[in-house]
C-alpha cells in the first residue's frame, strides 16, 4: 500500500481534482495537516475508487 504525502501547493492539486471531477466539493477536498487519511477516505467514497487508486491519482497531478 502506498502512502500519500501531500507536498507542494495543495491548492493547485485541489484545483486539478475539481476540474477533473466536477462533483467534488470544497468540503471533500478540505485538507488539514495530519488528516491525510481522512481526506483519502472522503475521496474514496465520493469517487468510488480504492485507496491506492486515489493515492496514484493525486500523485499523478
Amino acid at each position: 500500500m502506498d502512502k500519500l504525502e501531500i507536498k507542494g501547493n495543495w491548492n493547485e492539486i485541489k484545483g486539478k481534482l475539481k476540474s477533473k471531477y466536477a462533483d467534488l466539493t470544497e468540503d471533500d477536498l478540505l485538507y488539514d495537516e495530519g488528516k491525510g487519511e481522512e481526506l483519502l477516505g472522503k475521496l474514496q467514497q465520493k469517487l468510488g475508487k480504492t485507496r491506492d487508486e486515489v493515492v496514484k491519482m493525486i500523485k499523478s497531478l
